[in-house]
């Protein structure tokens, strides 16, 4: 039996984080659709196009992962592209209280589809898009948070380039106090 399976997110970066969620379910899952939400709720970095772009750069190696994107209810999407599982990766037991919520309103409203979650990886659960983002605004090192070319693309879109990384000292002469 082929199992099509959706992983949904922002993906406003693409983290490691979600680099393992999508390396695992492409082992357990006959096809995985990475699908980019659209969500106009919230202000992102990188529209979805180019959200669509770096996901399919980082994910070329693996032949069953395909990445689209989707506006609305995901339970919609799942049912148009015939998948009957979504995937969605918990970092912490706070993420689970959210997540549980949703995936049972996902399955009053599609029964036939259910929810599997995967923890992040050990060395990933501290990672969330939000706090490289935040990290890159300040010109802080986000090398163990994303992959280069989305490094490289952040801090393009920032204007800061990767020597601002560097420790600022106060000029000469001035007190610190």
């Amino acid at each position: 039996m082929r199992t099509i399976a959706v992983y949904p997110g922002s993906f406003d970066p693409p983290t490691f984080g979600h680099l393992d969620i999508i390396d695992r379910s492409s082992r357990v899952f006959s096809r995985v659709i990475v699908a980019v939400a659209k969500n106009l709720r919230k202000d992102t970095m990188f529209s979805a196009a180019e959200r669509m772009v770096m996901l399919r750069k980082l994910t070329r190696s693996y032949p069953n992962v395909e990445v689209d994107s989707f506006r609305g209810l995901l339970i919609e999407y799942v049912r148009v592209v015939e998948a009957h599982v979504v995937v969605r990766g918990l970092r912490a037991i706070s993420d689970f209280e959210n997540e549980f919520q949703m995936a049972h309103m996902n399955k009053k409203l599609s029964p036939e589809v259910d929810t599997v979650f995967m923890m992040t990886g050990e060395r990933y659960s501290y990672i969330s898009s939000h706090i490289a983002k935040e990290i890159a605004r300040f010109g802080g090192k986000v090398d163990d948070l994303v992959p280069s070319l989305v490094r490289d693309r952040m801090f393009r879109k920032l204007g800061k380039r990767k020597s601002s990384m560097e420790p600022r000292t106060a000029g000469k002469g001035a007190k610190i106090r």
